[in-house]
């Protein structure tokens, strides 16, 4: 899908699940301007309530996330979804069709997850990843950790029980913890 179809859906979507979550962005291709869209990333912090949930995709959670968040995720199709690790790939029926990833951040890992969401894939991995590392970092399920907080069992890295999240508030952070200049989105094509 062209950038001018995606752009409006992916807004579109933003707006609908704004008053549900404390924070919500476009990250992906769309951040970055791409002229192809192949999905709509979304990277976002839900507001919490305490309830229980009968059915739907968060059902095995009892979770706690916004009543009016999971109302709207649960009504797209669903092609695969993970509450425990927040992520959640769906499609949109419109006008036009395209799939969407959804992340489910907090405010210690947001800058990490909009970051590494946003792209491009090889940025992430060649730019990013190798950054943090060269500077003795591992990401594990959407955090960032020491290399310190993991110990060799049976050969292989294991994260430690009393392991500690690198708190990553904002993109540049994550650019701060690497070394690097903050890259603005349309320059993270490689």
């Amino acid at each position: 899908m062209n950038y001018g179809k995606a752009l409006p859906i992916a807004e579109k979507f933003k707006d609908a699940i704004s008053p549900y979550c404390d924070r919500v962005e476009i990250a992906g291709s769309v951040r970055r301007h791409r002229a192809d869209v192949g999905d709509i990333e979304i990277v976002c912090i839900p507001k919490f309530e305490t309830y229980e949930v009968s059915d739907g995709l968060f059902t095995k959670l009892k979770t706690t996330y916004n009543r009016g968040f999971i109302k709207i995720v649960d009504s797209m199709n669903i092609l695969k979804g993970d509450a425990e690790n927040g992520k959640y790939m769906m499609r949109y029926s419109g006008r036009a069709e395209i799939k969407f990833d959804i992340f489910v951040a907090c405010k210690e890992n947001w800058g990490y997850q909009f970051a590494i969401r946003t792209g491009s894939a090889k940025f992430s991995h060649l730019v990013l990843a190798l950054g943090w590392s060269k500077k003795g970092f591992r990401g594990h399920e959407g955090f960032l950790y020491s290399r310190d907080d993991y110990e060799k069992i049976d050969g292989k890295l294991v994260l430690m029980k009393d392991a500690k999240i690198v708190p990553l508030y904002e993109e540049i952070d994550l650019f701060n913890l690497i070394g690097m200049d903050f890259v603005e989105p349309e320059n993270r094509n490689l």
